[in-house]
């Protein structure tokens, strides 16, 4: 079953939001070795400055559509990431530039496919909601609400039926946690025990609504309860915190036990989308979290304390980020939109003769 957590995270607060996530009454995690908080420190500021440049990207017209930015959430695509195991799935909603990168997609690639062109992950045809690389298993970028959760329910499945080993993540937040497919999905992955991660990221305000306004149960980690499946609830700012939490629930659901749900406690410091001008908060909470609670500081911070990194060797991360952020929009820029004759491609799959419907 869930364990019931204490604390301030989840309670709600007077205008009906949850305390967004919060450090006090414990201690931050400090374990890791100097390469891998190196790494987890590199892996969440090319996502932080990838998603800035999107943005810029974005207002000056060079991305069409809609644009949800990962800002702020680093920790659990990193974190998550670092648990995985050879031919691990991930699924997820339309938040999905930092997941992609974080499975080790080329940024030229996917910056390409945020601005439309032939030379993006999906050919320029799947723009910033619908991006997909089966070479690094990772099943999209969905623009329904909720609709990835019975897709990664059926990864889990066919990982079950070829007794594979692999586990599907499956991401989505907490706006669509009140969605009736995810409790479909649910109850037929724990029927079956599937091997399946489902991970909320619970950033507190789903589309523009707080959680406590919208949710009779704010602690989303108990959602599975009435089906059996167990659940936890996690410091989605603390990427050592998300990576054991995602080790231990892949363990569980890969020994043939069934789903397992995460709740990651998380916070952007965007709008929903660019067109959101996130009145529905005050400023001063947006910087409270930035000054407080950074995925990204955080783990600056342990670097130093540690010993590991001094301030020049952190600042030549962030210019070589910036290298690799500016090459990825540049490339984007200057490639070709898609020929004409790719909107026929891509309809339907080849079937072999004589194949079951």
């Amino acid at each position: 079953m869930a364990r019931e957590q204490t604390g301030a995270a989840g309670r709600r607060k007077a205008n009906g939001a949850a305390t967004p996530p919060s450090s006090k009454g414990k201690a931050p995690s400090e374990s890791g070795g100097k390469d891998e908080l190196l790494q987890y420190y590199r892996d969440m500021l090319l996502i932080r400055r990838f998603e800035e440049r999107a943005g810029q990207l974005y207002g000056m017209g060079l991305i069409g559509g809609f644009c949800h930015l990962y800002i702020g959430q680093e920790a659990i695509a990193v974190g998550v990431q670092a648990a995985h195991k050879d031919g691990d799935q991930v699924i997820t909603g339309y938040r999905e530039h930092g997941h992609m990168l974080a499975c080790g997609m080329d940024p030229k690639a996917v910056m390409a496919e945020l601005t439309g062109r032939a030379t993006g992950s999906s050919k320029g045809k799947g723009g910033s909601m619908h991006m997909f690389s089966t070479a690094k298993n990772f099943y999209g970028g969905h623009g329904i609400v909720g609709a990835q959760v019975p897709l990664g329910t059926g990864l889990a499945f066919a990982n079950r039926y070829r007794e594979n080993g692999a586990v599907a993540f499956t991401y989505f937040g907490d706006g669509a946690a009140n969605q009736g497919q995810v409790y479909e999905s649910f109850n037929m992955a724990e029927l079956w025990s599937l091997p399946v991660v489902y991970i909320i990221e619970n950033n507190q305000y789903a589309m523009g609504t707080a959680i406590g306004r919208s949710s009779s149960e704010t602690h989303l980690y108990k959602r599975g309860a009435s089906f059996r499946i167990p659940g936890e609830e996690v410091d989605g700012m603390d990427v050592l915190a998300v990576k054991a939490a995602a080790a231990k629930a892949a363990e569980y659901a890969r020994s043939g036990k069934g789903p397992y749900i995460l709740e990651m406690k998380t916070y952007r410091y965007r709008g929903h989308s660019m067109s959101d001008p996130a009145k529905y908060r005050t400023r001063e909470e947006v910087d409270e979290i930035r000054k407080t609670r950074d995925p990204i500081d955080h783990v600056e911070e342990m670097l130093e304390k540690k010993g590991y990194a001094d301030e020049a060797a952190l600042k030549a991360i962030d210019a070589e980020v910036k290298r690799i952020v500016a090459d990825a929009a540049e490339f984007a820029r200057t490639s070709p939109e898609p020929d004409p004759s790719e909107l026929y491609t891509d309809v339907y799959t080849d079937a072999p003769v004589g194949a079951q419907a």
